[in-house]
């Protein structure tokens, strides 16, 4: 007797045979992350064992682009971390391998970046696109390399680390442009407003204890300035919601002291390669760039970009210059770290609660990218210059302090948000004049549109 099945069934039947054919052949079939489970490792702070050079930092293999990548020293054994931000339970992690791939490698989580459990292991690495189904949970998650696959050492465009929990937050996506990026900042410009010999960050409430400083910004600024008294204090800066303080020590010709005119360039900056992650600073941060007790060795090799002094056609003096052509003046331009711990707005030594970023990345120890500024200050200075110091020294003791004050922080997160974020090359106002089409981030008033 003929009998006949549902067209379902014998679909159901050959999909079930099919699948044990495959498993009785030792193949592994890979099932996607859950529905619940969310991308827990892009923009989060990563380390690594070594690196390659300067463009293959740990973080490049969680920016989200499969076109920078970590690349470690050729040894083993070889690690890269990331730091979830909070315990995650863990379900899948995606390597993408450059050519430099693991042979002999582990997936490791841990609750303390010190004790490891091994989740996922292997001796028989084929580089490629691995995805591996995982369970564990920790904060931290690490592919642990013991063999190399080539002559090199391990590189990965992407280490992706899928589940559930960790900090809880999501990476902001990268923008889409139609236009090339070639900046990703703007200026706040402000004048001189007084020569004092205080600092309210390093000898807060002691008129006179300091070295002459030469102060811009904030109009009411002195040893007593506190958060509160800023942000009620005008400003000398173009855009009237700029109460921050900013201030250097005074620069001197013999015991002429020579005053900064007209406004000076402050520029807010991307101090990281992912530009569009950077965040406003909180209100209240505050610290100190450079020491003015810096060697000459310890100001040019500075971690951040350091252009140094500048005249005429003299440029990256590390000190300054003994002369400069008649009718010119004395720039100079100094990075700051921009990576902030995203707890302490200050720190004893006024600098331990920020950190420069490494390879292009923020360290897991400060992982809030905020603006990188540079002070460009010009002092009309020219001719013989011989004589010519700062008051703390000679020109590598050069340092500047930063008291955030913006009254709105909504007009700061708007030109945080439209120039650094959007990569743009903007004037106070957030207006970028390369590229009129872009708009600007606040009305001619500075205000919000």
């Amino acid at each position: 007797m003929h009998s006949s099945r549902s067209p379902v069934i014998f679909r159901l039947g050959l999909i079930a045979a099919t699948l044990t054919a495959l498993v009785a052949a030792g193949l592994a079939i890979i099932s996607p992350a859950t529905a619940a489970d969310a991308l827990l490792s892009q923009s989060r702070p990563a380390t690594a064992s070594s690196t390659e050079g300067g463009g293959y930092g740990a973080g490049a293999a969680f920016d989200g682009s499969t076109g920078t990548r970590w690349s470690s020293a050729a040894g083993d054994p070889q690690w890269l971390q990331v730091d979830l931000g909070g315990t995650a339970t863990v379900s899948q992690v995606v390597l993408n391998w450059e050519g430099a791939y693991g042979k002999a490698f582990k997936i490791q989580v841990s609750g303390d970046g010190s004790s490891w459990t091994d989740v996922y292991s292997t001796t028989t690495g084929t580089g490629g696109t691995q995805t591996l189904d995982v369970s564990g949970s920790g904060r931290y998650v690490r592919m642990y390399g013991t063999a190399r696959g080539t002559g090199y050492g391990y590189s990965l465009w992407e280490f992706k680390v899928y589940g559930t929990g960790g900090a809880g937050t999501t990476p902001r996506p990268k923008p889409t442009f139609t236009d090339e990026v070639t900046h990703h900042e703007f200026q706040a410009n402000c004048s001189w407003t007084a020569n004092r010999p205080d600092d309210p960050i390093v000898f807060p409430g002691l008129p006179g204890a300091s070295h002459m400083h030469t102060f811009v910004g904030n109009r009411t600024t002195n040893a007593s300035s506190t958060a509160s008294s800023l942000l009620g204090g005008g400003t000398s800066c173009t855009n009237p919601h700029d109460r921050s303080a900013y201030w250097f020590p005074s620069f001197y010709k013999g015991d002429q002291l020579i005053q900064p005119t007209g406004n000076q360039v402050i520029y807010y900056k991307s101090g990281i390669l992912n530009y569009w992650e950077v965040q406003p600073f909180p209100q209240g941060l505050r610290f100190v760039v450079g020491s003015p007790t810096a060697t000459l060795a310890e100001f040019r090799d500075s971690p951040g970009t350091v252009e140094g002094f500048e005249c005429g056609d003299i440029s990256h003096s590390w000190d300054i210059p003994t002369s400069c052509v008649a009718g010119s003046q004395v720039n100079v331009r100094y990075q700051s770290p921009s990576c902030w711990d995203g707890v302490n707005l200050d720190s004893p030594n006024h600098k331990s609660h920020m950190a420069y970023p490494a390879g292009g990345y923020c360290p897991t120890t400060h992982p809030v990218a905020v603006p990188m500024l540079e002070f460009k200050i010009a002092f009309p200075a020219s001719g013989d210059l011989s004589q010519a110091r700062l008051a703390s020294g000679r020109g590598y003791t050069w340092h500047y302090d930063f008291f955030n004050a913006w009254d709105d922080p909504a007009i700061l997160d708007a030109l945080v948000t439209h120039c650094i974020n959007g990569g743009l090359q903007c004037n106070p106002r957030g207006y970028d004049p390369y590229k009129p089409h872009r708009g600007a981030a606040l009305t001619e008033n500075f205000e919000l549109p």
